[in-house]
């Protein structure tokens, strides 16, 4: 008798006001996040001084990477209170916290005016905003779904998966509009910091858009039923079922799509810019193609899971990525190449990470019990997220230093991408007529 008014209100819900204000929250989470990574060769300099450039730049990538080390602890902590008191409320906390500490960074004084206070409180701020995004990457993911009914759930949810290209694209045409405007001296004196204050105006926007959002008719069921978990974290460490799951989701799911979104849509701008020795405006360009084709790619992808299941679709993401990233990044390198060839390449690129971000969403709420799904979905996901994708660029980059060469640190993402390949293959299931109430 329970299911009958979840599935009405599924059903008569207006979907698509709650997706827009799910995923415009996402997107200015996305956006604040990775305006850091779009800014890297900036900050060099600005903060962390060096008579070698390669060491600046190292530095600067740690500090991208400490925000993507501690989203697992925003996860473990947001996922539980998700599961505990709502998923709406979680969404509040951790937009204000991301949008406070991306504003604060567009006010920071460089190494030039306080020293070594400069990058302290840059790290400091990179901190605050991975809790944040440990929080909210996931748990907007459970929450959207959870809306989104049982048919064409991949289809429907594929549409949040489109916000972290949509926050570089926005962010890469304001940074290269920035350049074209503003001299390279005043682009470095304060232009790079518009895009943080911007921030503070889609803050408003997007914590408007949250106030109308309406907790998701399955975890209202749950709390009628006092079906809640009082330890959620604790419950899914102990249920040999869910651990299995969160080690697929993290190894194979949540970590090949965060090592092909951070070599597609981060590292590829890094390596044309430093490695291939391209200019900035015209890198910004080409990475601006290459998300615009990510979009539509994205949205078919969760539609074809739809079609002929999760699994074939994530599977052939991850072989496809194993095996053309390194021919693919030693194509770039290649002295004389045209602009429309490199295109090419990185649209290419952007159609294997869709194979695998696409039916993203609605695996991460598929594989797990409604009662506790929130944080089997969030922790694995942001560990995976965090410590493999967002250090990618880091260890791409000291690798390549320790090995004096551009291509050796993409052996990592590749053995990475062929190990969650072969693990998928043998064990992970097909989740695509899961019914969420359970």
């Amino acid at each position: 008798m329970n299911s009958v008014p979840v599935e009405k209100k599924l059903s008569t819900h207006s979907y698509r006001k709650v997706a827009i204000a799910a995923c415009f929250g996402t997107f200015l989470e996305w956006y604040d996040f990775l305006t850091f990574a779009t800014l890297a060769v900036v900050f060099g300099p600005l903060f962390f001084p060096s008579i070698d450039p390669s060491t600046g730049l190292l530095a600067s990538l740690a500090t991208f990477g400490v925000g993507m080390v501690v989203r697992p602890l925003g996860a473990a902590i947001f996922g539980s209170v998700g599961d505990r008191i709502g998923r709406r409320p979680v969404f509040m906390i951790t937009i204000t916290l991301m949008g406070i500490a991306t504003v604060s960074v567009g006010f920071l004084p460089t190494y030039a005016s306080i020293g070594i206070w400069a990058p302290i409180l840059l790290v400091s701020l990179r901190l605050l905003q991975g809790l944040s995004a440990g929080g909210e990457i996931g748990g907007s993911a459970v929450y959207l779904t959870e809306h989104a009914g049982d048919s064409n759930r991949g289809f429907k949810t594929s549409f949040l998966q489109l916000m972290g290209p949509l926050g570089i694209l926005v962010s890469t045409l304001q940074i290269a509009l920035l350049q074209q405007w503003l001299s390279h001296e005043e682009f470095l004196s304060w232009g790079w910091r518009v895009p943080f204050w911007i921030s503070l105006l889609l803050l408003l926007l997007a914590f408007k858009a949250r106030m109308a959002l309406e907790e998701t008719p399955i975890y209202l069921q749950l709390s009628k039923t006092e079906m809640q978990s009082k330890n959620p974290l604790r419950d899914n460490l102990t249920d040999p079922e869910t651990r299995k799951r969160m080690f697929l989701l993290f190894f194979c799911i949540s970590a090949g799509g965060a090592i092909l979104f951070f070599c597609v849509q981060v590292y590829t701008s890094i390596f044309l810019k430093t490695s291939v020795k391209l200019p900035s405006p015209l890198v910004d360009q080409l990475s601006v193609y290459a998300t615009v084709a990510l979009l539509p790619l994205t949205i078919f992808a969760g539609w074809l899971s739809d079609k002929i299941g999760r699994k074939p679709v994530v599977v052939s993401g991850l072989i496809l990525g194993a095996t053309l990233i390194l021919p693919a990044f030693h194509l770039m390198q290649i002295q004389n190449q045209s602009t429309l060839f490199i295109a090419a390449i990185l649209i290419g690129l952007s159609a294997i990470l869709a194979l695998v971000v696409g039916p993203q969403t609605a695996l991460l709420a598929e594989l797990f019990p409604a009662k506790t799904r929130n944080s089997a979905a969030t922790l694995p996901h942001n560990l995976a997220a965090g410590w493999i994708g967002g250090l990618l660029p880091l260890i791409v980059t000291w690798l390549n230093q320790q090995w004096v060469s551009d291509m050796a640190g993409l052996w990592y993402p590749t053995i990475f991408l062929a190990c969650g390949a072969i693990v998928a293959i043998l064990y992970l299931p097909e989740t695509k007529k899961i019914d969420l109430r359970q």
